[in-house]
């Protein structure tokens, strides 16, 4: 992963400022990525943008960006229309407010970025900001020019160092009242739901993303490396059928599989049985 900075600037918390890093925290750099070539010649195409009337190709200093207002009617947006809007203190990270760690919808959070001292000047301010925060178990509310754009973020203290995360717009969140408006909740068997939860005992571990597996990324090495050696890529899984399975019965045995005793042995009342993936 790269550590090349993707903005330096000021972070100001009050009267306290510093110089500041931001490093990207997520990258995909190591994923598998495809060029699309031409399959007569095998040599790499490229994406241009065509005139959808004539279909002559466009060049870079014959496009400009366009607001449709009616039907085939265009408002133009010059480069200069876009710059006039950039903010003057498009360096400066200036905290806003704090708010309580626990009260961030997760929902709102986008992408994660590092933030360190950008010299050595700046470490002790950048360190009394960090610990500040950490005291508090606060997060500092901001707003960045990033990319071009104004976006809203967090900053939270993380290791020796700073995380700044960048929000979603509430426009941009689907509120979940639209989606859970609809759900019936049925009535649940007592000793369906205390069997569950048995089964969450015994599943209780420690968050690890070391442990995450792309099974999709594998399958992709796995067929790329058939290919190369000429050999026929494996077939896919056939998809699981769906059968009518007694819920209760399902339950206590996935408790056998994981060694668990229970006394509770009773039949499952009528009506018990559920739809399924077996």
């Amino acid at each position: 992963m790269s550590l090349r900075a993707v903005w330096k600037g000021f972070l100001k918390f009050g009267g306290v400022s510093c110089g500041i890093k931001l490093i990207n925290a997520a990258s995909e750099s190591e994923k598998i990525h495809f060029r699309i070539l031409n399959r007569k010649d095998r040599l790499p195409v490229k994406a241009a943008y065509v005139d959808e009337v004539t279909g002559d190709i466009v060049g870079a200093e014959d496009q400009v960006k366009g607001y449709e207002l009616n039907k085939g009617e265009y408002l133009l947006i010059e480069p200069e229309d876009i710059k006039k809007l950039k903010p003057t203190t498009e360096h400066m990270l200036e905290v806003e407010e704090t708010v309580d760690l626990a009260s961030i919808d997760q929902r709102y959070l986008d992408k994660p970025y590092y933030i360190v001292p950008a010299d050595a000047m700046s470490k002790e301010p950048f360190a009394v900001i960090r610990k500040a925060l950490a005291t508090k178990k606060a997060a500092a509310r901001a707003r960045i020019v990033l990319y071009q754009r104004g976006r809203e973020v967090v900053i939270r203290p993380y290791g020796d160092g700073m995380m700044m995360t960048t929000l979603r717009n509430a426009t941009d969140v689907v509120s979940e009242k639209a989606i859970f408006d609809g759900i019936k909740v049925p009535k649940t068997d007592p000793e369906m739901v205390e069997i569950a939860t048995l089964l969450i005992d015994k599943k209780i571990g420690k968050f690890d993303p070391s442990k995450f597996e792309d099974r999709y990324e594998n399958a992709l090495i796995e067929m790329i490396n058939a290919k190369k050696a000429g050999k026929k890529p494996q077939k896919p899984a056939a998809p699981p059928k769906e059968n009518v399975v007694n819920l209760a019965d399902v339950l206590r045995k996935s408790l056998e599989k994981e060694g668990i005793k229970t006394d509770k042995a009773r039949k499952p009342a009528a009506g018990g049985r559920r739809k399924s993936a077996a």
